[in-house]
């Protein structure tokens, strides 16, 4: 016979295992929603906020561990925060991808003011050390191998604008940055002294 004590352990058992039970759909279902909101986000999250994603993502298996576990309130309890995050993803991703060209804009519009007349400048200084009254001040400089770098300096600046007339503003920076490396490599060489420089030196 079924003591009344093993009885109430039978009948608890199988509260229990109904609950358990009325739990699985709801903690599938919780951990299906979070996949869906990460997958939706996923690509430019990796591209923007790759340490965000990969809390979630880890949040995310947290989940999944506990279901296997047949965890059910673990992941019902958990899944909340975890959609909240993932949920996010996206407009951090956008804030970040905002900055980033708002970065990359201000920094194409300093150079795009500035390179021309640097150019200008430098073939100025090309064109003043050519002179015949120049020649000492020529001595030791290698003209014609300047000419040939502002030639190169000038070609890839025509590459950094046609970048920028087509919207790749990444690589427009990127061209423009090495056009004002090059340009002032060929400065050096031509022994020139932005003013701001020159001010500096006698203060």
């Amino acid at each position: 016979m079924v003591t009344l004590h093993g009885f109430c352990r039978l009948v608890l058992a199988a509260v229990i295992l109904a609950g358990c039970a009325g739990q699985v759909e709801p903690a599938q279902k919780a951990i299906s929603d979070i996949d869906a909101a990460l997958s939706a986000s996923s690509a430019e999250a990796a591209k923007y906020v790759p340490d965000q994603l990969a809390a979630v993502q880890a949040g995310l298996d947290g989940l999944r561990a506990s279901f296997q576990k047949q965890d059910y309130p673990a992941v019902l309890a958990g899944a909340p925060a975890v959609m909240i995050n993932a949920r996010a993803l996206a407009g951090a991703a956008a804030a970040k991808r905002d900055a980033l060209a708002k970065a990359l804009n201000d920094r194409w519009s300093g150079m795009a003011a500035a390179v021309p007349d640097e150019i200008t400048g430098i073939q100025n200084q090309l064109d003043s050390l050519a002179r015949k009254s120049s020649r000492k001040q020529a001595e030791g400089i290698d003209l014609d191998a300047a000419r040939d770098s502002l030639s190169g300096a000038v070609s890839l600046w025509s590459k950094a604008q046609a970048a920028f007339a087509t919207g790749n503003l990444p690589e427009a920076v990127e061209a423009a940055q090495n056009v004002e490396s090059s340009l002032k490599q060929i400065e050096s060489t031509l022994k020139m002294h932005p003013p701001a420089a020159a001010g500096a030196g006698r203060s």
